[in-house]
């Protein structure tokens, strides 16, 4: 009996020394020298700016963080696909990046109706998709373990709006918004917080996001007689209404939401001094700013890096990415989804650097960092 027990004891023991040097299973996406991460965005077409800009800034972080040895000994390595604006290749470039590339996670999706179309492909495979450079509240409501966001939403940067209009007696409003489900899901949004605000909104006019003319736009602002613009719109379109509106010469004063220009040094050339005196809703710091650590940081990697593209967009990206690559430092060297969502979740209230994010297993809604700035005709921005 005793000889028969030290052989099982002897047997146990050799049981949970050979667990203990075979490799722990990896998760996809995750090898011992990378992690596979996925985007889909617009990288072409009217809207091209917008996605080109905010893939810059997440490579540039993930550049930066390469070059410091990665990531518990991990490369970051970014697959990018463009889905054109369309949610239907968007859909296809999300199986493709979770079936075929294999991707641990998937990172800045652009456009309201494209990461609709996303979310529940990444939730059925369990798959984190991480700072949508999207706003729409709607989507915020609806609570999904797989999605966090990053940048403040777009009621957030709507109420500012309004709210500074009541104050300053703007109260006759005229809404151009862009004819999407982006544009309609943000409309309904902007009336509910001008009803609050007691704002008047005279005109809703919806624009399309391929239109090469906003004149007719502009006689109907004309005609309702309002006394300030706000434009729920993103891409070239945020252009052409700027430079119909100042034609015409209606001098109401012009609000946009943070996406409504993707590079205003490039549209204030092109507005040729017309894009002076618009103000927007910005939902970082200027990217100039370095009184913030995160805009010093984001200098000095721009500064180590081949690439090109400065601007708010860009910095959205870098920040995006630094908090993304946050939530794998936190969920460790045995890396797997489900321990990076409960790293990000328990993430807090984190500072990036004079930058706060805030997450919990209730909520995955990020920043709620919103300012109002104005352009001047060069496209710089002033408080």
């Amino acid at each position: 009996m005793n000889s028969f027990r030290a052989r099982g004891w002897t047997c146990a023991v050799w049981m949970l020394a050979l667990v203990a040097v075979l490799p722990v299973q990896a998760e996809t996406g995750v090898t011992d020298t990378a992690i596979s991460i996925g985007q889909t965005a617009v990288f072409s077409g009217p809207v091209a700016a917008t996605g080109n800009n905010y893939r810059r800034g997440i490579e540039l972080y993930f550049e930066q963080v390469n070059r410091a040895g990665g990531v518990h000994g991990r490369k970051l390595a970014l697959t990018a696909l463009d889905d054109a604006y369309d949610p239907k290749r968007t859909v296809e470039n999300t199986r493709r990046l979770i079936e075929k590339d294999q991707v641990f996670a998937l990172i800045g999706y652009v456009a309201t109706a494209n990461l609709i179309a996303a979310i529940p492909i990444a939730e059925e495979a369990k798959v984190p998709l991480f700072a949508p450079l999207v706003g729409t509240s709607s989507i915020r409501l609806k609570h999904s373990r797989y999605l966090f966001h990053v940048r403040a939403s777009y009621k957030a940067e709507l109420a500012r709006i309004t709210q500074q209009l009541a104050v300053v007696g703007n109260d006759k409003v005229a809404v151009v918004y862009q004819d999407s489900v982006f544009g309609k899901s943000n409309l309904d949004t902007l009336l509910e917080l001008a009803k609050a605000e007691k704002l008047q909104v005279v005109k809703t006019i919806p624009m399309a996001i391929e239109a090469s003319s906003a004149q007719d736009i502009a006689a109907q602002i004309k005609q309702a007689s309002a006394n300030v613009i706000i434009m729920i719109m993103a891409g070239k379109m945020s252009e052409v209404l700027i430079r119909d509106v100042r034609a015409a010469g209606l001098g109401a004063p012009l609000y946009t939401i943070s996406v409504g220009l993707a590079d205003a040094k490039a549209s204030a050339t092109r507005l040729n001094g017309a894009l002076r005196g618009v103000i927007t809703a910005s939902i970082v710091p200027s990217p100039t700013l370095e009184r913030y650590a995160i805009v010093k940081e984001y200098r000095k990697a721009l500064g180590a890096s081949a690439g090109s593209g400065d601007n708010y967009t860009v910095l959205e990206g870098y920040i995006a990415a630094k908090a993304f690559v946050e939530g794998l430092r936190r969920a460790g060297r045995q890396l797997t989804r489900e321990n990076f969502v409960a790293a990000l979740e328990g993430f807090g209230s984190l500072d990036l650097g004079d930058f706060r994010v805030d997450y919990g297993p209730k909520n995955h809604n990020g920043s709620n960092f919103v300012e109002l700035e104005m352009y001047t005709a060069s496209g710089s921005l002033i408080r």
